[in-house]
């Protein structure tokens, strides 16, 4: 594949790790492709004049050996596509689901998902998202695996902040952006991020896609390439191919098979249990109805209300509305029941929302919104985290994940928990530096995970 984008010429502090691009792949195990497509990426915010270039970004098959079961040798040819429109939507899906589990089932993986990103504007080129998805297919043209990829020219909708790399490394006499991005736009939910099915050889087919990603990122000629949100078992399996580890904090309700909020409640300490009581008694005095609607249950009206709701938060706390009108419709549709949108009403009118996805065993908050003019006591927290723990009650739903940041959530029965995130810098002295501080911001978080444990709101039995 070739691609056309705006280009500095690199510093001299950074010009080895252009002269080491050749040496990323071991020599003997690996042929070129055949394939070849044109893409375009424009990049902005640039401090420095733009030169537009043109890259061979073909990748190279790789062979792999069977299982004891499967003697023969097998290549698996490996490529890139700029929409994940080109990949059929089964393929993509198998592969998702193979890399989770039912029970663990993610849908901001699934095919429906990331199209509606891509269909409805969100996550293209022209918002600094261009999607270079890999796939890996065996000698009869099977998918084994796939890789939400991105090729960006800002660090936004992202969650794992790296402004601050980015800017040392402008000050080192250096260009961050672009930079390759393995993650879920917009999105700070923790997944496999390398997409496999299930196969004798699906160790091998996951070291074939990481080498691919890092060849890939060489051939671009960018500062780096991140995996953001993975899987445990990815980011220790990542550690080996020479990638730096982050961690970052988020905070989870857990299920204890309680059987209605007030047994969730009973385990609570008493000044915590009380606390909650009273901001829910707030909803009904208010005049205000709650409700979650599944599926075919939210109609259109209700989607666009709450993209009012949304562009209210964005407006007046991000500054950037990173999702369309038009998604919320797309991939309602798509994902069917696995939407669930609490809605807060007042005299049957909406005033406040609240988006939930459902997966195997986790319920997934992501945005909330209200009406502009209005202020309602406590309703963040009845909308956001109390109906979504009813909820996952309801659901038998094991975890509620209820996004980024937020110690408040604490008091209201949601701990903190570990993200992991992986960092593939290519020039060394920038990746010692971004180690050593890699290495006390962790020693940090864990610091402040205990702390927030021993002081959490659940009675000292209660784990």
């Amino acid at each position: 594949m070739a691609v056309v984008l705006s280009y500095c010429k690199p510093s001299p502090p950074l010009r080895r790790f252009h002269r080491r691009c050749g040496n990323l792949w071991k020599k003997g195990n690996v042929r070129s492709s055949r394939r070849s497509s044109t893409v375009t990426a424009m990049f902005w915010k640039s401090n420095k004049p733009a030169e537009v270039r043109e890259f061979d970004i073909s990748l190279r098959d790789y062979s792999l050996t069977g299982s004891d079961f499967e003697p023969r040798r097998n290549v698996i040819s490996l490529s890139v596509v700029s929409s994940i429109l080109e990949i059929p939507q089964a393929e993509w899906d198998a592969c998702a689901l193979d890399s989770s589990q039912p029970e663990s089932y993610n849908p901001f993986l699934s095919y429906g998902f990331l199209s509606s990103l891509e269909e409805t504007g969100c996550a293209v080129r022209e918002t600094g998202w261009m999607p270079l998805h890999i796939v890996a297919k065996d000698e009869s043209e099977s998918i084994l695996g796939v890789v939400p990829l991105y090729l960006k020219s800002h660090s936004y909708g992202e969650f794992v902040f790296d402004h601050s790399w980015a800017d040392a490394y402008r000050s080192f006499g250096g260009r961050y952006y672009p930079k390759l991005q393995c993650c879920v736009p917009f999105t700070p939910v923790t997944g496999p991020r390398i997409l496999i099915r299930n196969n004798p050889c699906k160790d091998q087919v996951f070291d074939a896609i990481v080498s691919a990603m890092t060849e890939l990122a060489a051939k671009l000629r960018v500062s780096s390439l991140h995996i953001t949100f993975p899987s445990g078992v990815e980011w220790n399996k990542l550690k080996e191919k020479g990638f730096s580890q982050r961690i970052g904090m988020q905070y989870h309700w857990q299920n204890r098979d309680y059987k209605n909020f007030d047994e969730f409640l009973m385990d609570m300490k008493q000044s915590k249990r009380k606390n909650i009581r009273q901001e829910r008694k707030k909803i009904g005095s208010q005049n205000l109805k709650m409700r979650r609607l599944r599926g075919d249950e939210i109609k259109a009206r209700h989607w666009d209300s709450f993209y009012d709701f949304y562009r209210n938060t964005t407006d007046n706390k991000w500054g950037t509305p990173y999702l369309t009108r038009e998604f919320f419709h797309d991939m309602a549709s798509k994902l069917g029941d696995k939407v669930l949108l609490v809605l807060a009403e007042e005299n049957e009118e909406p005033v406040a929302g609240a988006l939930n996805l459902i997966g195997g065993d986790t319920l997934f908050g992501r945005l909330w919104g209200c009406r502009p003019d209005s202020y309602y006591p406590s309703l963040h927290f009845e909308a956001c985290y109390y109906q979504a723990i009813e909820a996952a009650i309801e659901l038998n739903l094991k975890t509620v994940e209820a996004g980024a940041q937020g110690e408040h959530k604490i008091q209201r029965g949601y701990l903190p928990v570990k993200t992991y995130s992986c960092h593939y810098i290519f020039d060394e002295g920038f990746r010692q530096a971004i180690d050593e501080f890699l290495v006390r911001e962790s020693n940090q978080v864990d610091f402040v995970i205990k702390l927030l444990h021993e002081d959490g709101p659940f009675k000292e039995n209660i784990e």
